[in-house]
């Protein structure tokens, strides 16, 4: 394979760096040009999702870059997410006096390793892709650099984020060390029959590296604080993108690199599962803010999506990228609510703070009831079907306790998401709230939307399409 084949693979990343240096050098001479660069960062991001839709499929550069069924679907919706959440954010930090041109600038990168992440064949590229956008995220957690809550929320995560990394690095080195590649095609074969002892310790460390990535208990001691403290738009990115491009990448190292191993690594998975839906479920209960709340409820949520991995199929992947797209949709859409509510000029953010919305913003209150009925698992929104995709998943590979105790955390979850709607619908209003932003509150609605009634139609074509991805992993 020439040189040039290994670019036109890796066409999408192109356009991502290539945009990335030219709205930095853009910027720099001119950094009140905000409007335009944002508007650039998304052609950028659409032009990506495009040329990975229609790109061919290989491997590229010694097979540490994989362009097949599987990156496509997860760039395809990574890009996508970005895109959505650039007006998001850069309208929000407008409206607080703050103009970082380097905001747009920062989530093309993210969405850059995001990309590779999604495409990684070899442990250098996982570790590259995980890096590039973990290091343009801790810039985002603090870019409202006014606010002490950001500035601290930057940094709890890059700490914590040190942490994980230098797990990552420390299970590679094992599995480099016992595989003797860093090639998943060629660990695989060093993994076969799960006998490697060395090898599988290697692996648990890369686990939990990736673990932190994706928030998942007991490695997300960094969410909900973070959550609380950056900038509300921004946490509708970190909800959502990443935590897709880490489930696939999850995936390809399990599927491509420890095909041989299911057994050993699928009972890690499970109980980090099961760990996630509690943690997520019970200490949800005592949370007042709503961006803490919500950070549980990632954390179960990734549960669900880890149980999917767990089962260790083809139909258990298909069931966690249909989960993880549709759990994206519901939870860009909560903070975009929360984005376009403010009352004084102060972000409403508490549980008091939606006494009584229904009555002063009824759109916004009815996206915001969709989002938390769709998260709980009422039928017919689109966390129902998510749901119903893993506990089948899970049942038909033999795990079906598993998913009796997951149901039995979405039942205490149920709870809080309940007391919200019953806080917006039948409390006493607070005070008047200020005019809805415009971006936030279409892209709250039609996300809404998506959630019910679209996803009835939308899982016509996104389950053949997971399908279609799941079988490039190559699980039975």
């Amino acid at each position: 394979m020439t040189f040039s084949t290994d670019l036109g693979l890796a066409f999408p990343e192109l356009i991502l760096a290539g945009g990335a240096l030219l709205l930095l050098v853009w910027g720099a001479f001119a950094p009140r040009m905000t409007t335009a660069l944002a508007a650039a960062a998304i052609v950028a991001l659409l032009g990506a999702a495009f040329a990975s839709a229609t790109g061919p499929f290989g491997r590229a550069f010694s097979g540490g870059l994989i362009s097949d069924e599987a990156a496509t679907f997860a760039k395809v919706a990574i890009y996508i997410a970005s895109a959505i959440c650039i007006p998001l954010g850069q309208r929000w930090f407008e409206r607080r006096g703050v103009h970082n041109f380097e905001f747009p600038v920062l989530i093309l990168l993210a969405a850059l390793g995001m990309g590779m992440m999604a495409s990684a064949g070899d442990l250098i590229s996982l570790y590259v892709g995980v890096e590039l956008h973990s290091l343009a995220l801790y810039v985002l957690a603090a870019m409202h650099r006014d606010n002490a809550k950001a500035s601290e929320a930057g940094l709890k995560y890059f700490v914590l984020g040190a942490l994980s990394s230098g797990l990552l690095l420390y299970g590679a080195s094992l599995v480099y060390g016992f595989a003797g590649s860093t090639v998943f095609s060629q660990i695989a074969l060093a993994a076969e029959g799960g006998a490697n002892t060395g090898l599988l310790f290697g692996l648990v460390f890369l686990i939990c590296g990736l673990a932190f990535k994706v928030s998942a208990a007991p490695f997300h001691m960094w969410t909900p604080d973070v959550y609380e403290g950056a900038p509300t738009p921004i946490v509708a990115f970190f909800a959502a993108a990443p935590k897709l491009a880490a489930m696939v990448l999850f995936a390809r190292l399990l599927a491509e690199g420890f095909a041989g191993a299911v057994p050993q690594w699928q009972q890690v998975l499970v109980a980090i599962a099961l760990i996630s839906v509690f943690v997520g479920a019970f200490a949800g209960l005592a949370q007042k803010n709503l961006k803490r709340l919500w950070a549980y409820s990632s954390i179960a949520n990734i549960g669900y999506a880890v149980l999917g991995l767990a089962s260790g199929t083809g139909e258990g992947v298909q069931a966690m990228l249909v989960f993880m797209v549709l759990y994206m949709v519901d939870v860009t859409g909560f903070f975009a609510c929360l984005a376009a509510l403010s009352r004084q000029g102060r972000s409403m953010e508490s549980m008091e703070d939606m006494a009584g919305l229904i009555k002063e913003q009824p759109g916004i209150a009815l996206a915001m009831t969709a989002f938390s009925l769709s998260a709980l698992g009422l039928p017919p929104f689109s966390g129902f079907w998510a749901k119903v995709y893993v506990f089948k998943a899970a049942i038909d590979a033999g795990l079906g306790w598993a998913a009796v105790a997951g149901l039995v955390g979405s039942v205490v979850a149920a709870f809080y998401y309940l007391r919200l709607i019953k806080v917006m619908w039948f409390d006493a209003a607070s005070g008047a709230t200020d005019k809805p932003a415009f971006e936030a509150r279409f892209i709250a609605v039609a996300l809404a939307l998506f959630s019910f009634p679209v996803v009835l139609v939308a899982l016509t074509w996104l389950d053949p399409a997971a399908a279609k991805a799941a079988r490039a992993f190559g699980l039975a």
